[in-house]
């Protein structure tokens, strides 16, 4: 009872940084003497839950689960010969070969089977100029997802548009019903950007259809669906146009970034005079829509926005392309295997995807039932993200009053008239874990074992987050 055993990952220069290796430390209560056996020990996988048992409140998560893909060592090389030229600008280049953002464009548009793409600083300045291109004016209704990112409605603003918001379905995409129910109700209404939020894909072909039915224009917001397919094609040609982003936490990581892609000649060209290709600036495009298109647009009516993508953003995004089918593979086979786990917790659902989807993992999203979460749903609810943070394992309530994806937080536009009840019910149990590429199996078995811990703590009634002394932790 005087002794008490303290494990930590080693951290002394002589033994080295494996996390496997540590030291045991045991220190008397009673005086101030320590003793350190100075033996390495080699702690094998038999022994770590006897030494995690000891632990008040169970293991920590010690890795950043905001952690991104890397850019890739050739990616690297390629920013920095490119920094050493000083051609920073995408035009500043004899011809379309020597530029970095043509030939990204070109290999990007090679691999979602598209005809033209245009980089662009962000997948936010893609959506704008989905709706610049497609005619938009100000004061145009636009249909999008009651629950998506804030970027996607803060674009129709951004165009001098007003949102019209549609519900919900708890596999987080759009309500087919609700959608067409909205048309009729604003039958002025002619554009729907459609969010795969998540990259979660709703019932594309009848969306498709419906759009065409009452003359509404289809564009897809892809910032999370790169890489997504629907039934073997890549998501984006539903839609007239397609925004894809490069942010961090997308498939593809240059920071800040994004796509704007399109089979139409005269839209492309649209684009790129929007976005800064000025003058006879559109020879230095591999993806170059024809003559007709480019005098018709270039004829000095369209402003330029100047949101052309970085020579730097598009060294460091070509040979990241060449790897997204390989990340897909190891990310979806991970995330079936949490998926299931999470799915066998009491009170907790992880929605399937439309048999037509082949998804990308990168993250998992579960609802979890009110009752779980007590009589107090918010209580409950912050309950269980308080207990997970405090363990090292920050998951986002998407319900919550601080998220950028609750339409409750979008106070820059009006809010809808109905008030969204079917979404806010769902995202004030909607809850959502990144899985980070770099993370290891037991990284991911801590993060299940915290869930249901956490979960476990919050439907017994124990709302309170204690202190906790943890003996091991990865």
């Amino acid at each position: 009872p005087n002794w008490r055993l303290v494990v930590m990952p080693l951290r002394t220069p002589r033994f080295g940084r494996s996390g496997k290796l540590s030291l045991l430390h045991a220190t008397k209560h009673t005086t101030k003497t320590t003793m350190t056996c100075n033996t390495k020990l080699i702690l094998c996988a038999a022994v770590l839950p006897a030494i995690s048992s000891l632990a008040i409140g169970g293991r920590r998560l010690r890795k950043n689960i905001k952690m991104p893909d890397p850019v890739p060592r050739e990616g690297i090389d390629e920013v920095i010969k490119t920094m050493e030229s000083g051609k920073l600008f995408r035009y500043n280049v004899a011809s379309k070969e020597e530029s970095q953002v043509s030939l990204v464009e070109k290999e990007f548009s090679d691999f979602t089977g598209h005809k033209f793409a245009v980089g662009l600083n962000s997948c936010g300045s893609a959506i704008f100029l989905m709706l610049k291109c497609a005619g938009a004016q100000h004061g145009d209704k636009v249909l999008t997802n009651g629950f998506t990112f804030t970027a996607v409605p803060s674009a129709i603003v951004h165009a001098g548009c007003d949102p019209v918001y549609v519900e919900t379905t708890p596999g987080y995409v759009v309500d087919v019903a609700d959608l067409e129910k909205k048309m009729d109700a604003n039958p002025d209404c002619k554009y729907f950007i459609v969010s795969h939020m998540r990259g979660k894909l709703a019932s594309m072909d009848a969306i498709k259809k419906l759009c065409d039915a009452k003359g509404v224009e289809l564009l897809e917001d892809c910032a999370h669906s790169l890489g997504v397919l629907w039934n073997g094609g890549h998501s984006g040609h539903h839609g007239t146009m397609a925004a894809f982003s490069s942010q961090s936490y997308k498939m593809l990581n240059s920071g800040e970034g994004g796509f704007f892609v399109t089979d139409d000649d005269y839209a492309a060209a649209r684009c790129m005079a929007y976005a800064g290709a000025y003058e006879a600036l559109a020879d230095k495009h591999y993806c170059r829509p024809c003559d007709a298109a480019l005098a018709k647009v270039m004829d000095g009516s369209i402003p330029n926005f100047s949101l052309r993508m970085h020579e730097g953003t598009a060294a460091m995004l070509r040979p990241q392309i060449k790897t997204i089918e390989a990340r897909r593979a190891e990310y979806n086979e991970r995330y079936y295997r949490i998926a299931a786990q999470l799915n066998a917790l009491p009170g907790c659902s992880v929605e399937d995807q439309l048999p037509q989807v082949t998804i990308v993992g990168d993250s998992v999203q579960f609802n979890v039932e009110a009752t779980a979460l007590g009589d107090d749903l918010d209580a409950g609810a912050d309950a269980f993200l308080a207990k997970c943070a405090a363990r090292g394992l920050p998951v986002e309530r998407f319900g919550s009053g601080s998220n950028a994806r609750n339409f409750k937080n979008w106070k820059y536009a009006k809010a809808p008239e109905c008030g969204l009840p079917v979404t806010a019910d769902i995202i004030s149990r909607a809850f959502d874990v990144r899985l980070p590429l770099l993370f290891e199996e037991e990284d991911f078995e801590i993060m299940v074992e915290i869930i249901q811990e956490s979960l476990a703590e919050v439907a017994a009634g124990e709302l309170e987050v204690k202190e906790q002394e943890v003996a091991y932790a990865r």
